[in-house]
């Protein structure tokens, strides 16, 4: 039996806060998953968006800029297992060796898709251009199913004969996919298991939530939803024991305090915008 480690959508643009990409890079280190697991749209690519090509909020974006932060948001996240290795490898011990797999989002796919529409774009870029291998992964195309012990990771999964992906309630999902699956995408948290009639028990996940920032587009109704990482562990034949470990917790263990003091003591401008931070402190602060 094995134990995975679970990372949803991060969505890094220019001027994301990375501090929670160091507080998951501790606790792999310390938790030491077999398996690690980043479900895509680890880069936002906002340059490439499509939805606000003419609007006001597009001014000043830049592929390269979106290019450079991705690559330094994922030194943030793999200094704590590079600066461990170097650790063990003065002190000739064993060193820290996980297996990693990226599975790209249709955030990332924004680079194809920008190609695809636009023939001179050819060779300015390309999806190589974010270069996650370099930091260990193994770097699966959008949309590519990833078996792992019995449980597939995909960004998400989709209808047979279209590209639009599998919606509804876990329930409807376990029963469209039909085995033990964990997919990102979506910002909701999702988790549930149907017994099968030859004892076995598939499991189902969906979280795409791991960032510090609000989603504009979401208004302040529903910027709540669940923020974190998942360690399954003993992991075989697709089933599991989930644990959850919320950016909060994260952010108390490494930082000593909760998230939204620490987004209001060091990120004011963002903690003032943000109706996620205010529900935090709303529901778990101290008066």
């Amino acid at each position: 039996m094995r134990k995975h480690c679970f990372i949803p959508d991060c969505q890094i643009r220019p001027g994301s806060p990375t501090d929670h990409l160091a507080w998951a890079g501790e606790y792999i280190v310390e938790k030491k998953p077999d398996v690690i697991v980043q479900i895509g749209d680890f880069a936002d690519m906002e340059s490439l968006c499509s939805y606000d090509f003419g609007k006001i909020q597009f001014e000043g974006r830049r592929y390269r800029k979106d290019i450079d932060i991705a690559h330094a948001a994922m030194d943030v996240l793999c200094k704590p297992m590079m600066d461990y290795n170097e650790r063990q490898k003065a002190s000739k011990h064993r060193m820290y060796r996980p297996e990693m797999h990226i599975t790209r989002g249709n955030h990332e796919y924004r680079v194809n898709r920008a190609i695809e529409n636009d023939a001179k774009l050819e060779g300015l870029m390309s999806p190589d251009d974010l270069r996650y291998s370099k930091w260990g992964w193994i770097d699966h195309s959008f949309l590519e199913v990833v078996e792992i012990n019995g449980v597939h990771y995909s960004h998400y999964f989709k209808y047979p004969l279209s590209n639009s992906p599998i919606s509804g309630s876990i329930e409807n999902k376990l029963n469209k996919i039909g085995f033990s699956f964990c997919a990102g995408h979506q910002q909701v948290y999702q988790v549930g298991n149907k017994p099968l009639p030859n004892g076995n028990r598939i499991r189902g996940l969906v979280c795409g939530s791991f960032y510090l920032e609000d989603e504009a587009y979401k208004g302040p109704q529903s910027n709540n939803e669940f923020r974190g990482i998942f360690i399954l562990h003993e992991v075989t034949h697709g089933d599991y024991s989930l644990m959850e470990i919320s950016i909060d917790y994260l952010c108390r263990r490494y930082e000593g305090m909760s998230v939204w003091e620490f987004m209001k003591k060091k990120y004011p401008g963002i903690y003032a915008k943000s109706d996620w931070m205010k529900y935090q402190e709303k529901n778990n602060g101290v008066k």
